[in-house]
């Protein structure tokens, strides 16, 4: 097939799978689509109507996933492989790329592109405010993929320099201990009244948000459908405020450091 026959590949985010949390131009690719490739759950949250043929596979497969997607679209097709969240995300743009990188010569031509979502991350933190609100990072406790002791040293880093932490699968019937130890790293660094957001199915039915402490933590319930935010140290959880603007991590270091404060007046300007 000469290059101009060669397909396209599209790898898309499509959000925590809520419709109208898709991005537009991630909908526009999916009902154009001629092949759908993706783990069966995440294509199972595919809403947006298209005739497009579905090629359902498990959770571990991922190289498998991606080397289907690039033959299809070598072949011609306009392939989309679906990721939920934002498919650079612990999701699957890494792991096609990978491919490209591992057989340069393989599928010279098609076209390829990444189209973002939004991470479970920012809509975890949507839902109670803004506890990303200054620096932080996510990690994965999943150790399928790398070893446990590296999870650690990137634990005791984060939280010894205070970021706010988001924390993706964080834990399996095949993985029973990670999150507890985890847990422990945490306490050598944070407060137990560390300010702490677990979501779970979110934006999905079921949801479920909760907002407590680092104390209480290995309380919650907790699987790899649960997303968590640790908050630092200046994270505060504001009483009596409905969820949706119960928890915020402040721009500046500190209370009381920003440099241009502003009084909230309840008189307009003219």
């Amino acid at each position: 097939m000469s290059a101009d026959q060669l397909g396209s590949l599209a790898i898309v985010g499509i959000g925590p799978g809520r419709s109208d949390w898709c991005l537009p131009d991630v909908a526009e690719r999916i009902a154009s689509a001629t092949d759908l490739v993706g783990y069966a759950r995440y294509l199972d949250l595919v809403s947006i109507e298209t005739a497009a043929r579905r090629h359902r596979s498990g959770n571990r497969v991922e190289a498998n996933r991606s080397a289907l997607a690039l033959d299809l679209a070598a072949d011609g097709g306009r392939v989309v492989v679906v990721s939920s969240g934002d498919p650079g995300v612990f999701a699957m743009a890494s792991a096609v790329v990978e491919q490209l990188d591992r057989w340069p010569d393989r599928w010279c031509g098609v076209r390829f592109e990444v189209l973002p979502g939004i991470t479970a991350a920012q809509a975890l933190a949507s839902r109670v405010g803004a506890p990303l609100g200054h620096d932080f990072c996510v990690i994965s406790l999943s150790d399928v993929l790398k070893p446990w002791e590296l999870i650690e040293r990137r634990l005791e880093a984060a939280a010894g320099a205070d970021f706010v932490i988001a924390l993706y699968n964080p834990a399996s019937r095949h993985r029973p201990w990670q999150f507890g130890r985890a847990v422990e790293l945490l306490a050598g660094h944070r407060d137990s009244a560390t300010p702490v957001i677990v979501g779970r199915d979110v934006g999905r039915p079921g949801e479920h948000i909760s907002v407590l402490t680092l104390g209480d933590l290995l309380d919650a319930e907790i699987d790899m459908r649960t997303v968590i935010i640790v908050g630092s140290s200046t994270t505060r959880i504001l009483p009596d405020r409905p969820l949706g603007a119960s928890v915020y991590t402040p721009r500046s270091y500190g209370l009381g450091a920003d440099p241009n404060p502003t009084v909230p007046s309840n008189h307009a300007t003219a």
